[in-house]
């Protein structure tokens, strides 16, 4: 089972982004979704989680302006991202809690880089 996550790149302040990342393999079962963001010298912080049934949260940062969405049935989770600011720069990674091989663990994907020119 891996995640493969897209739709990173550069992008003026005030603008738009989607990015994507898809669960794909054999046998598995997908609970809930994640995007995460490392920004140059700093920690990974959780931008937006979703769970199954659709339930959502987000950090202070990405409230009003960030929106997590999945499409189960592609076991897909997407992060629609809007009025982007310079701070927003980072590498996004998508996570998700999955069933495979007997057991349930927490996988990540290889991160996309975005860029927010002010």
């Amino acid at each position: 089972v891996q995640l493969q996550a897209s739709g990173g790149g550069l992008v003026q302040a005030g603008g738009s982004l989607r990015l994507s990342c898809a669960a794909s393999g054999s046998y598995f079962i997908v609970d809930g979704m994640g995007w995460y963001r490392q920004a140059p010298g700093k920690q990974r912080e959780l931008v937006a989680s979703i769970t199954r049934g659709g339930s959502t949260d987000y950090a202070d940062s990405a409230k009003g302006r960030f929106t997590i969405s999945r499409d189960n049935a592609k076991n897909t989770v997407y992060l629609q991202m809007s009025s982007l600011k310079s701070e927003d720069t980072a590498v996004y990674y998508c996570s998700a809690r999955i069933f495979h091989a007997s057991e349930w663990r927490d996988y990540w994907g290889q991160g996309t880089l975005v860029t927010v020119s002010s």
